[in-house]
C-alpha cells in the first residue's frame, strides 16, 4: 500500500507516519530526509544533490523523482508513505507516472485537515528532542518532569526558529496555495479522505487505519 499525507507544517504528519512504520512495516519517504540522507552517501546521485544544495539553487522536480526511484528499489516495506511531496499538479504527475512505470499503486491520498488558529497556537508551544526527533507540546504534550525524552532519554530539547505566529502564517498562506489544486486532483481520482488533524494523537491514528481499511 502506498499514500500521501498532505496537511500543513505541525499538522502531525510526521508523528503519524512513524506509527504507520511501526503498525505496518510501511517506509515514510520525507522530501527533507531524503536530500540529506542523499547529500551525505556519497553516491552519484548524492553528489548532484550535494553540489546543487552547495550552490544555493532548489532541488529540481527530476532530482527527487529520482530519490525516490531509488527507494522505491531498494527499500524493504509494505509500502510507502509520502510526506511533504507532490507538492504541486507537475509533482502529482510525475510521481503517478513513477508509480506506474514501476508498478506500484497509489492506494490512498489522505489530507489531515486543522484549524489554522489552533495550529498556529499548538506550534508555537513546539519542542523537538535534539537526539530522536519527538515532539513534545507545552499544552498537550508536555517534556516529562525529569528532563529526559520519553523515548530515548535525551535531555536536549529545540524548538524552531521560525516556530512562530508570523512565519506560521506565512508558511500556512504557502501550503494552501501549493496544495489547494491537489485536493481537487486527487479528489476526482476517487483517492482523497481527510481527517481531524488536531483531535488527539491517538485518535487521529484511528482515523487514519479506518480510511486505510485497518
Amino acid at each position: 500500500m502506498n499514500i500521501i499525507l498532505l496537511g500543513p507544517p505541525g499538522a502531525g504528519k510526521g508523528t503519524q507516519a512513524r506509527r504507520l512504520e511501526e503498525a505496518r512495516g510501511m517506509k515514510q519517504l520525507s522530501t527533507g530526509d531524503m536530500l540529506r540522507e542523499a547529500k551525505d552517501s556519497g553516491s552519484e546521485m548524492g553528489e548532484k544533490v550535494a553540489a546543487i544544495m552547495a550552490r544555493g539553487d532548489l532541488v529540481t522536480d527530476d532530482v527527487v523523482i529520482g530519490l525516490i526511484r531509488e527507494k522505491l528499489q531498494t527499500e524493504n516495506a509494505a509500502g510507502f508513505i509520502f510526506d511533504g511531496f507532490p507538492r504541486t499538479l507537475k509533482q502529482a504527475d510525475a510521481l503517478e507516472e513513477l508509480l506506474a512505470e514501476m508498478g506500484q499503486p497509489l492506494d490512498h491520498v489522505i489530507e489531515l485537515r486543522v484549524d489554522d488558529d489552533a495550529l498556529v497556537e499548538r506550534i508555537t508551544a513546539r519542542s523537538t528532542c535534539a537526539n530522536c526527533g519527538e515532539v513534545y507540546n507545552d499544552i498537550s504534550k508536555p517534556i516529562p518532569v525529569d528532563g529526559q525524552c520519553a523515548v530515548c532519554g535525551g535531555t536536549e530539547f529545540k524548538r524552531r526558529a521560525d516556530d512562530n505566529a508570523e512565519s506560521l502564517k506565512k508558511r500556512l498562506i504557502e501550503y494552501y496555495k501549493q496544495t489547494s489544486p491537489l485536493v481537487g486532483y486527487y479528489y476526482v481520482k476517487g483517492k482523497y479522505a481527510r481527517v481531524d488533524g488536531l483531535a488527539d494523537i491517538d485518535e487521529v491514528q484511528k482515523a487514519l487505519e479506518t480510511q486505510l481499511g485497518g
